[in-house]
């Protein structure tokens, strides 16, 4: 029975120089830091383990939980609830918010992406200005055909990459490549001439 008395005495110890470490922490000091994360890592790694069965997402996250315990150490009370119940709840937390945060990102089919429209605004909106307005239109004429054609789809008629490979009987990413040279091309016309 001295034995279970002198355990749980050890755990007091314990307990109360990781709270001390952790109020410490609390006002800046990175020693008191460095001794909690030296006491805490292993048991805090295995909480994200249990959350995250690959290793490099559990590393991730538990990097992510010490920022989050080093930024609210001060907010630490002792009193309220034992220094290892509340890392492991903050390092749960910030594993489930993670979690959460995965979950909502769903990726798109790649075949989908030559569907979605380019929202970038028109090519003539960005750069036409009354003045600019025939000089653009003697650069893309001094394009070659095909390519003032593309631009000419694309940018001032709306077309998407997309609609434009179908209708041209084009791959798609012979299409954006070609559309490509061609604003490098027209670009260095437009400056050239600025």
């Amino acid at each position: 029975m001295a034995i279970k008395t002198g355990t749980t005495d050890l755990d007091s110890a314990r307990r109360a120089r990781l709270a001390d470490a952790l109020v410490q922490a609390g006002r800046g000091d990175r020693s008191a830091f460095a001794a909690v994360y030296q006491a805490t890592s292993a048991k805090l790694f295995g909480v994200c383990l249990r959350i995250f069965p690959d290793r490099n997402e559990a590393e991730d996250v538990l990097q992510d939980a010490y920022l989050t315990i080093w930024n609210k150490a001060a907010s630490f009370e002792r009193g309220r609830a034992s220094p290892i119940s509340w890392l492991v709840a903050v390092t749960r937390n910030r594993a489930i918010d993670r979690l959460r945060a995965k979950k909502k990102t769903v990726a798109a089919s790649l075949d989908e992406a030559a569907e979605v429209a380019d929202n970038v605004p028109l090519a003539d909106a960005q750069i036409i200005s009354d003045d600019d307005n025939r000089t653009l239109h003697d650069c893309i004429n001094a394009l070659e055909t095909r390519d003032a054609h593309f631009i000419q789809r694309a940018f001032i008629g709306g077309s998407t990459y997309a609609d434009l490979a179908k209708t041209e009987g084009e791959p798609l990413g012979t299409v954006k490549s070609r559309i490509r040279r061609a604003l490098i091309k027209l670009r260095g016309c437009m400056e050239g001439a600025a």
